[in-house]
């Protein structure tokens, strides 16, 4: 609106000057006298101006009738196109002029008007790979997806614009959900631009979803060599991609490769809890606990975790309740006052009856942190120290309706998980669990709580094979059978 405004003030201002100028031309008093040779010619001033204007039109008409000449001599001199290059020179600047048109159109969101100047610009050009992506782009910004596809498939007929067809299909394919011919073209696109920063991304991100963790580690090599992420972030994800790979070799029973892969994983990164309990598992079940053990405790040390403490309870699963106390104080001494500690100091003083113990142990973590399994350390320690029935229901029934704790959460899209695994199950992003409070909870029921560290007569019976590396449903703990009993009859 404003600028047909400034245009139609231009406009106005224009026919205003040219008036006023041709005033004045018109009243101004004399003339001029061209003398040439034995001709004199008197023209007022209006004469002349026209005079040089016609003679400007003879010009350009002179210009434009000798680049027909010469296009015709050259013709005539074998050159075929010659004649075709003369004539399409016009052609060529409309073409050009309906292609920048498109182009504002397309960023201006007119798609159909993009749509018509793009159709006009091939018509002229008959150049299809500049307006083919055009018309793709404003096809689908006007919602016309089969028409896009008809515009990226013709794309991959030309070798420049092959990759852009893919690209356009492959997007298509994603809104779809169709991720198998995605990855498909994503691999295919890979192949013409290895170092394509944006189908990398895509390409890594297919794979993972898939499963595909081999692939996955080749295009992780692809994006470190085109400089797409930084080098300890490859590495990171390098050791997730070494632990998944792991994972699916120790459910197939290849417990050598799983075993290979879980310690490479484990070093590229040591306090990666999964990595550092599968590496622990297979090194146990190859009879070398003291290596296990220097695993579990670098990884302890990081940050306490429930599975690790669960793992190192199996280097010995059979030994007497005051000798495995004395054992963990090792694993607890390097992580004092990690609220994860304390409660594995509380649930091995309940499994030796030493209520007072556990209750130093846990402090005041019930009330600091009121969890499930807070909670039921706290009524297991009162109901062995004799307190009231009432007390101890009323924690108990606290902890029905208390958070959980810790879990494994997607710091993407904030999605708890009851177990690790290499990717979201939500948002399906790649590494984003992380060991922490979810924002929002469910309470968690009383009967999930089980016993996996004291007691536990061995690693492979305290989990199944899809918990390999993953945190148990429930965090670890002690309580009586009875007081669960009673409180759910």
């Amino acid at each position: 609106m404003l600028w047909s405004l400034v245009k139609v003030i231009f406009f106005i201002g224009l026919a205003i000057g040219l008036s006023f100028g041709l005033s004045f031309v018109l009243e101004t008093p004399g003339g001029v006298r061209i003398a040439f040779g034995g001709l004199e010619i008197s023209l007022a001033p209006i004469g002349l101006i026209l005079s040089l204007l016609f003679l400007l039109t003879v010009f350009w008409v002179f210009l434009k009738l000798s680049g027909l000449m010469v296009a015709v001599l050259r013709f005539a001199s074998g050159d075929e196109t010659a004649l075709t290059r003369y004539w399409g020179r016009k052609r060529e600047r409309r073409g050009f002029d309906a292609l920048a048109e498109s182009m504002v159109a397309l960023a201006s969101g007119e798609s159909v008007r993009a749509m018509a100047q793009a159709a006009k610009a091939e018509r002229l050009l008959n150049r299809p790979e500049l307006t083919r992506l055009l018309s793709a782009q404003a096809a689908e910004q006007s919602g016309n997806a089969p028409k896009a596809l008809e515009y990226y498939k013709e794309m991959l007929q030309e070798d420049r614009t092959r990759f852009v067809g893919i690209q356009g299909i492959m997007k298509q394919k994603l809104d779809e959900g169709d991720t198998e011919i995605a990855l498909k073209l994503a691999e295919k696109a890979f192949s013409l631009r290895p170092a394509h920063h944006g189908n990398l991304d895509t390409l890594f991100l297919l794979q993972s979803e898939t499963a595909d963790w081999s692939g996955a580690r080749t295009t992780l090599s692809a994006k470190l060599r085109a400089k797409a992420l930084p080098r300890d972030v490859a590495k990171r994800r390098d050791a997730v991609l070494s632990l998944a790979d792991a994972m699916v070799a120790y459910n197939a029973g290849n417990k050598e490769t799983a075993s290979e892969a879980a310690l490479q994983a484990n070093k590229l990164a040591p306090t990666l809890v999964p990595a550092a309990v599968l590496a622990a598992r297979t090194l146990i079940e190859d009879d070398k606990k003291r290596a296990a053990a220097k695993i579990l405790k670098v990884a302890w040390q990081s940050m306490p975790h429930p599975d690790l403490a669960t793992a190192f309870a199996a280097l010995e699963p059979d030994e007497k309740p005051d000798a495995r106390r004395k054992r963990f104080e090792q694993l607890a001494s390097l992580y004092p006052v990690h609220r994860e500690t304390k409660m594995l100091l509380a649930e091995l003083a309940l499994h030796e009856e030493d209520f007072p113990g556990a209750r130093r142990a846990i402090g005041d973590l019930a009330e600091e942190t009121p969890t499930t399994r807070t909670l039921a350390l706290m009524a297991a320690i009162e109901r062995g120290s004799g307190s009231d029935e009432h007390i101890v229901r009323a924690i108990l029934a606290k902890a029905l309706s208390a958070g959980r704790g810790d879990q494994w959460v997607c710091s993407a899209c904030g999605h708890a998980h009851t177990e690790w695994s290499p990717t979201c199950h939500n948002c399906k992003a790649f590494d984003t669990l992380e060991w922490k409070q979810a924002a929002e909870t469910e309470a968690e029921p009383m009967d999930a709580v089980l016993p996996f560290i004291v007691g536990a007569t061995s690693l492979v019976a305290a989990k199944t094979e899809t918990e390999v590396t993953a945190a148990p449903e429930a965090p670890p703990i002690i309580i009586d059978a009875e007081i669960i009993d009673e409180n759910t009859r």
